[in-house]
């Protein structure tokens, strides 16, 4: 088993190269015992629920929640390589080797896929693993896919994604650290995005996949009477709405949104089942450090909320006790799942604006919380986690869960 000393992150800006086992290990530690147990036991036959995009950010918050808080049983997809003679897995490898260990423990019977859920060989494996494993129906899917490109299977084209505005060009506030760590607060302009670029945004990021999901697993019988499905989305700040919600990305919200409401009139008439939308408050994921802006709105955000910032685990165990029944569904004007208000209140954000305005290479430090937001990017990574010994050698060969050491 190769073992080696991982004591600091190689990375390239917000870009790590190297993750460290244990310190993933630990992170995912601590996010379970952060999600609140539920009132009774969870009965060891609990819902079949399935997660695509379980290893990272919102998906793996879901996973957990849903493990410990709903009791799940089902199966995780995500995409993730393993360690080479030159690099340690992904973090999300061993993030995912973690949770399936916690699975076990809890007595929960979990399968986690490596592979492109964009696929119709995953849909299909995915079937499968339903019909003989986990009695023929599925109870819950949930949808947290982050991805670049999408390769649709029935014409084999390739989409990429674009992150620019619509319309005009935008120029937006962001934040970067240097090789040291020292941060500086500069301006970004962004060109914006060609018809062909919505397009392609639009067909990796909205609800075609979500959509595709559904319908392979109807086809299927596979959809338990009351099925309820939910696609974890993101709103966020006028501050940020220019490259967001309202460039490519929230175009693809858009469509993705648009999808809940069609799926829901189709389940509600299939199997007396639900699809909606979640609308999660800001995080620190690997997906959200890529977009510019999001790292200065992040930082200032937690200097102005601190302790009130709600993480993504205490927000999706709300999204599971909502789906299941445990306190009521409550759905804004749109038919979304709001779990994003404590984020929007009107002094949250006009204590925002304040500090956005204001912000300076010179004074950033006094107006975000730097500290924490660099050591939530290096957690992402398994680095700067407590009770962790970064000068002992660590194991980087670790197995894919339901594989032999």
């Amino acid at each position: 088993m190769n073992e080696r000393v991982i004591d600091r992150p190689r990375s390239r800006g917000f870009l790590f190269l190297d993750s460290h086992p244990a310190g993933c290990r630990q992170v995912v530690a601590d996010m379970w015992e952060a999600v609140a147990a539920p009132t009774a036991p969870p009965p060891a036959d609990g819902p079949v629920a399935l997660v695509i995009g379980s290893s990272a950010g919102y998906g793996l918050a879901a996973t957990l929640a849903g493990l410990k808080r709903a009791g799940i049983r089902g199966i995780g997809i995500c995409f993730e390589k393993p360690a080479t003679a030159r690099r340690t897995a992904t973090a999300g490898w061993y993030r995912t080797a973690a949770t399936a260990e916690l699975a076990r423990a809890a007595g929960r019977d979990f399968v986690f896929l490596s592979g492109d859920a964009f696929s119709d060989e995953v849909k299909e494996q995915v079937a499968e693993l339903i019909a003989e494993r986990f009695g023929g129906k599925l109870d819950y899917l949930v949808y947290s896919v982050a991805a670049p490109r999408r390769t649709d299977p029935e014409t084999g084209t390739t989409y990429a994604s674009v992150l620019q505005p619509i319309g005009e060009a935008s120029c937006t506030r962001t934040l970067v650290f240097d090789d040291a760590g020292a941060p500086a607060v500069r301006e970004v302009r962004t060109a914006p995005a060609a018809e062909e670029g919505i397009a392609q945004t639009v067909a990796v990021m909205g609800g075609a996949d979500w959509e595709r999901w559904i319908e392979h697993l109807a086809g299927r019988g596979l959809l338990a009477d009351g099925f309820a499905t939910a696609a974890l989305s993101y709103i966020g700040s006028p501050l940020t709405e220019a490259l967001y919600r309202k460039g490519t990305i929230g175009a693809a919200k858009a469509h993705l949104e648009a999808t809940a409401r069609t799926l829901d009139k189709r389940l509600s008439e299939l199997v007396g089942g639900r699809a909606v939308t979640s609308v999660n408050g800001a995080a620190v994921t690997q997906s959200s450090t890529a977009i510019p802006g999001i790292a200065l709105y992040l930082g200032l955000l937690r200097g102005v909320l601190g302790e009130r910032l709600v993480p993504p685990t205490a927000q999706l165990s709300e999204l599971w006790d909502q789906l299941t029944g445990v306190s009521p569904l409550r759905l804004d004007e749109e038919g979304r799942v709001r779990l994003d208000t404590w984020e929007l209140t009107d002094e949250a954000q006009a204590a925002l604006a304040e500090r956005w305005q204001a912000a300076t290479t010179e004074n950033i430090g006094q107006l975000a919380d730097l500290e924490w937001f660099h050591g939530e990017v290096q957690r992402l990574y398994g680095f700067a986690v407590g009770g962790v010994d970064y000068g002992a050698p660590v194991a980087t060969e670790v197995p894919w869960p339901g594989q032999p050491a």
